[in-house]
């Protein structure tokens, strides 16, 4: 195990350096200019120029990236252009951050606590009304936009104001949403977070339950279970020490990959995202692995 990790550790900074030059090289040549979309289309040619030149986005594609790493190991990740005008990325990214994990550490929380259950639900009663049930409203939450879905239900509470939006607020951002910011986990008790939690949590809900359910369709199919079936074991020691731990292994994967933050912004600060979101990955794709030979002892790493 200790050579798995070893092993794992070593690809991280490779990763970071594909991660890296695919973000900056698609940044670069994507129609065009940064500085442009910040001046608007009728900034003076001259003065679009200067500032482009002041950000050294006129350099050849390696001098940028050789000048981005270097700022970057430093802990000077540039500044924004677009949203965040002029203002150091690591700042902004230290200001939004910590309410984006908190928003979809919460949300992932409660799509688990529901639709883990919802899908083994599902499982266990296939072809039933309440399978139907489950499976048609997950499609539903997958389908519909959450553009659509914040408006329509902050209409629908609006009348309550602990729990209502009021639409004149709604901004990409969520932060004034959030009592949480700045470090205030206090806020996590607060009825203002219902609302997004929920909306957020919908897509968990919805992927999770579903997968939930497949899982749990094909493990109760294999041979395995019918043998522990045969021997007279109980139904809930089939359930759960047989069939639930081999299903909770895509879940698992599922969860994982759901580590990674939502990126928005100028192209600056999503490269910075971006190699964070990279380093979220891989650890916690290791700590999937480290996972996997508990839920399934067939899964064995030799060392």
């Amino acid at each position: 195990m200790a050579a798995f990790i070893i092993r794992r550790l070593m690809w991280l900074p490779v990763v970071l350096f594909v991660v890296s030059v695919i973000t900056l090289f698609l940044g670069l040549v994507i129609p065009g200019n940064p500085v442009q979309i910040m001046l608007g289309l009728k900034a003076n040619p001259e003065t679009v120029a200067r500032i482009t030149h002041e950000y050294g986005l006129d350099q050849p594609f390696y001098q940028q990236y050789i000048n981005y790493i270097s700022n970057a190991l430093q802990g000077n990740f540039g500044y924004g252009l677009v949203k965040y005008r002029d203002q150091p990325v690591g700042t902004i990214i230290a200001e939004r951050l910590p309410v984006t994990l908190q928003l979809n550490f919460l949300a992932l929380i409660v799509g688990s606590l529901i639709g883990i259950p919802l899908g083994l639900i599902a499982g266990l009663n296939r072809n039933s009304i309440l399978d139907y049930l489950i499976r048609n409203v997950s499609l539903i939450a997958l389908a519909t936009p959450l553009l659509f879905l914040l408006p329509f239900l902050s209409f629908i509470f609006s009348r309550r104001h602990d729990f209502g939006i009021s639409l004149g607020n709604v901004q990409l951002s969520i932060g004034p949403f959030l009592p949480m910011v700045g470090g205030r986990w206090d806020g996590i008790f607060s009825t203002k977070i219902v609302l997004p939690v929920f909306i957020e949590s919908l897509g968990f809900i919805a992927v999770l339950a579903r997968q939930m359910r497949a899982g749990m369709i094909e493990v109760l199919g294999q041979d395995y279970v019918r043998t522990a079936r045969a021997k007279g074991l109980r139904e809930r020691i089939v359930l759960v020490r047989h069939a639930m731990r081999n299903a909770l292994i895509p879940i698992a994967t599922i969860l994982g990959l759901s580590l990674g933050g939502l990126v928005e912004g100028s192209f600056l600060v999503i490269l910075a995202l971006t190699l964070l979101v990279a380093v979220t990955y891989v650890f916690a794709n290791m700590f999937i692995d480290f996972l996997y030979p508990f839920l399934d002892p067939r899964i064995r790493r030799p060392g």
